[in-house]
């Protein structure tokens, strides 16, 4: 075949769907924050495990957590942090009740999926009020 049946061949065949015509589940939303969220608790873990490291060096190095920790991109990845670590322990429990057969219709999987939501917020609101 020629280089130009074959791009014929292609260019006429139809598109499979794509994501963005498809109606999110939130079931499958859910699923992939709770993958994400994992993955930045590990970095966010190194970075909390660098900080606590400069606090106990020493004075000469309490001066870097100084710096850090004043500035507000530091305070927002902490924040955001924080959001990760309630939505990860929320969804993780819902995901064990799940795993058990518990709480699966369809309309408790939704009514648990706004609790999650509405616990990390509450949460996290409670963290950084209190703290």
């Amino acid at each position: 075949m020629e280089r130009e049946e074959i791009n014929n061949m292609t260019d006429n065949r139809p598109l499979s769907p794509h994501l963005s015509i498809h109606k999110r589940v939130l079931t499958a939303v859910f699923s992939i924050f709770h993958r994400i969220s994992g993955i930045g608790l590990s970095v966010g873990s190194l970075l909390i495990s660098i900080w606590f490291f400069l606090i106990s060096s020493g004075p000469q190095f309490y001066v870097y957590f100084e710096l850090i920790s004043k500035n507000i991109l530091f305070k927002l990845v902490l924040l955001i942090w924080t959001i990760g670590i309630f939505y990860h322990l929320f969804n993780g429990c819902r995901k064990l009740y799940w795993s058990f057969g518990i709480g699966m219709e369809l309309s408790q999987v939704y009514r648990s999926g706004y609790v999650v939501l509405f616990l990390t917020i509450i949460s996290t609101l409670g963290v950084w009020y209190f703290v």
